[in-house]
């Protein structure tokens, strides 16, 4: 991992804290949310103030999400909201915390200039037992204060003038008079300067989560469906997974997730997706391809250059990995025109050559296909870090190599651009139009004779 930290790709973007002064903040909400205190004189946070050296020195790298189930935070500046979220079981929970800071950043900068901001992200639901509970998860509500109750104590006086105002004899009440003086004492003028925080309530309508081995949620698509990582849950008689109205899969099932990909318009091929560079996105997946085959048969790979990969490809044998020739066929296609290559989703490429389509659902789709190809690891990394860092591991020190400086020379010198130019714009919230996408159905054979009669660009 020393690799990825030195090029800024792991740990990225946190904040450091160094003072004395946001040291001492910073343990004034510690204590207050986990009953402990830090001794170290330097560290550093995420978006949600969750700090990797605290959590070794304590021996607990879930302090700021005990069990999982109430994830909280702590602001020292809000310019946190430009970190990324570490240890996150709700794939959600980056975007809707940014979202807060963002709509009370002017409330927040005021209230972090004297104090931590000590807050909790609550999805409404107290205990996961069965994949079915995940089904409440429909809102998440983010509230926060001050370790000094801040906005508490404001809300409070500003009650009392409201009320102060409203009497017709609040002039002659001392005792209201005296409790206006004492609050304000602490909270300053609320009037010139007031402080109120919105709860952030906000909707949820897909998500992963890590419960359960690893699922995915989709509810904004017409068809709703939960996608299993572990395909042992359908046996585990522990768990009910017979829901009425929600089409069950794990990550095995390919046939049947591209099925429902096709029937919700939620994939698009990558040749024909609008504002793509389809032959240069194709070309870096078979480089990917071909790298990681070579460490796998100890088949040396030169310099990493393109040329030296197709060499490396050219002693593979049969040991050439079945993706190329699907992805190959797509390349000729885009730089040569002639016939559509029919590819199915039992061909290996399939889930390689398409993207999401642009709905709500986009990022989510686009991270679950990162463990449908797990050898395009820029999309892995872009879409789904903690499954990349995981996989990293485990890499021969050669494919380390070349996925790291890959990373660091095409990807972290333009997120945002490289970002746009492999999954498109950001969509907007509009319902998506009624179309067949992203080729149609897999082999009739392997479908239903009502999925069978779906076409699209590849055929049925």
């Amino acid at each position: 991992m020393k690799r990825l930290i030195e090029k800024g790709l792991m740990f990225g973007n946190l904040i450091r804290v160094d003072s004395p002064a946001w040291v001492a903040r910073y343990n004034r909400a510690l204590k207050l949310v986990t009953g402990r205190e830090t001794a170290l004189p330097e560290f550093h946070i995420d978006l949600a103030g969750y700090s990797p050296e605290i959590g070794d020195e304590i021996g607990d790298m879930d302090y700021l999400n005990p069990a999982g189930a109430h994830r909280q935070f702590i602001l020292l500046t809000t310019e946190q909201k430009t970190a990324p979220l570490l240890n996150a079981d709700l794939s959600v929970l980056r975007e809707l915390l940014k979202q807060f800071i963002h709509d009370n950043e002017s409330q927040l900068f005021s209230l972090t200039a004297r104090d931590a901001v000590v807050g909790e992200m609550d999805d409404m639901v107290w205990q996961l037992r069965a994949p079915a509970d995940l089904l409440q998860i429909g809102r998440i509500r983010i509230s926060a204060d001050t370790t000094g109750n801040h906005v508490a104590n404001a809300d409070q006086l500003t009650a009392l003038i409201e009320r102060f105002r409203a009497e017709p004899d609040g002039w002659y009440d001392d005792v209201l008079i005296a409790r206006m003086i004492s609050q304000a004492k602490e909270t300053g003028d609320v009037i010139r300067n007031p402080i109120h925080l919105e709860a952030g309530d906000y909707e949820v309508p897909d998500f992963w989560t890590s419960q359960f081995g690893g699922v995915y949620v989709f509810r904004s698509p017409r068809e709703d469906a939960m996608i299993f990582r572990d395909p042992k849950v359908f046996t585990d008689p522990a768990f009910d997974v017979d829901l009425a109205g929600v089409k069950l899969m794990s990550l095995q099932d390919t046939n049947a997730i591209a099925m429902w990909m096709a029937r919700n318009a939620l994939g698009e091929p990558i040749v024909t997706a609008k504002g793509a560079d389809g032959a240069a996105i194709l070309r870096q997946k078979i480089d990917f391809i071909l790298v990681d085959a070579a460490t796998r048969l100890g088949i040396g790979t030169g310099d990493g250059t393109r040329s030296a990969l197709r060499r490396a490809a050219a002693r593979m044998g049969q040991g050439l990995p079945e993706e190329i020739r699907g992805l190959s066929a797509l390349l000729r296609y885009a730089e040569e025109g002639g016939a559509w290559p029919v590819i199915d989703s039992a061909d290996p490429a399939y889930f390689y050559a398409i993207r999401a389509s642009a709905t709500p659902a986009r990022d989510l789709v686009n991270m679950m296909l990162t463990e449908l190809a797990p050898h395009d690891v820029r999309a892995l990394f872009i879409m789904n870090k903690p499954l990349f860092y995981q996989e990293y591991q485990g890499w021969d020190e050669a494919k380390k190599e070349y996925v790291a400086n890959q990373l660091a020379r095409e990807y972290q010198i333009d997120k945002q651009g490289t970002r746009e130019a492999l999954f498109g714009p950001e969509p907007s919230m509009e319902e998506p139009a009624p179309i067949i996408g992203p080729w149609g159905a897999a082999k009739p054979a392997r479908v239903s004779l009502s999925e069978a009669t779906i076409r699209g660009p590849w055929g049925s």
